[in-house]
């Protein structure tokens, strides 16, 4: 998380970069990279990158700088209320 938004993380064997969905097209063409589908529902935006793909500083800068350019623009989740008993 960065400035409350999701922005990166570690799942199984692979990062989740959010990232500029005007970007997606792009990245989806790069070696390693596939669509994030946790829910079982492609989250255009969200993209899964192979570890084995991110075998040096400047691979691993490359998406997180991703994230990170999109991140001071992406909106934050709207956080769920909860409802007293």
């Amino acid at each position: 998380m960065v400035n409350g938004k999701m922005c990166v993380g570690v799942e199984q064997e692979r990062l989740m970069v959010r990232l500029d969905p005007e970007k997606y097209e792009e990245v989806m063409e790069m070696e390693g990279c596939t669509p994030m589908d946790f829910t079982g529902k492609v989250m255009k935006g969200y993209v899964f990158v192979d570890i084995a793909v991110l075998n040096s500083i400047k691979k691993l800068e490359y998406w997180i700088g991703l994230a990170l350019e999109f991140n001071k623009k992406a909106k934050a989740s709207v956080k769920k209320v909860k409802k007293k008993k």
